[in-house]
């Protein structure tokens, strides 16, 4: 039966549909996409949200070790920590794209390490415009001495978990880094040259 209720100064007309009537597959999903809309977003149950607080917090707890002791902010470990990892001289444009960090936010790290010796530009072989940074035998030796510590604060971090709880994590953070399209070995991001 109709209903009958009014919307400003026109009466509008809504139809309820019968019990058991099926909706054309197009009306079945406008009316989930209205649904949708008014379904409030659970935030401690959106993956996005929840990786996003936790990269957050481990990297506040990561960064305690390389702040404290040896004055690095996050952006200034980045840029060591690709450097390190690479083992081999690589461009600004490089650690931001490898490490999800703007672009300016790693030149200043890199004119602050540059201040400090612990990072030097050397022009690049192949295109004498372009320079290329490398860690210096200062950055080199801070760098060996931060490694064991934030091996030991990931262990800490993952202490929470058995084993064959972090045997599945880490495959679990694989499976979805794949299906991202990321670099998953140390291997492929040294022949693709990206992470």
């Amino acid at each position: 039966m109709p209903k009958a209720f009014s919307g400003g100064s026109k009466t509008r007309r809504r139809f309820e549909r019968p019990s058991g009537a099926r909706l054309k597959p197009r009306a079945a999903a406008r009316e989930r996409s209205v649904a949708g809309r008014n379904a409030p977003l659970d935030l401690f149950k959106f993956v996005p949200f929840r990786l996003n607080r936790l990269a957050a917090e481990v990297s506040a707890a990561l960064s305690s070790e390389y702040r404290e002791r040896y004055g690095l902010d996050i952006p200034e470990w980045r840029v060591l920590a690709t450097l390190g990892f690479r083992n081999e001289a690589c461009s600004a444009q490089y650690i931001s794209h490898c490490t999800r960090t703007h672009k300016s936010t790693i030149s200043r790290a890199v004119t602050a390490l540059m201040k400090r010796q612990l990072v030097e530009r050397v022009e690049n072989a192949d295109d004498r415009r372009e320079f290329q940074l490398r860690m210096t035998r200062k950055g080199e030796a801070l760098y060996q001495q931060l490694i064991p510590r934030l091996l030991h604060r990931e262990q800490v971090i993952l202490s929470c978990l058995s084993a064959q709880q972090r045997k599945d994590f880490a495959k679990l953070l694989g499976k979805i880094e794949k299906s991202l399209g990321l670099v998953q070995t140390s291997e492929e991001a040294s022949k693709t040259g990206a992470y």
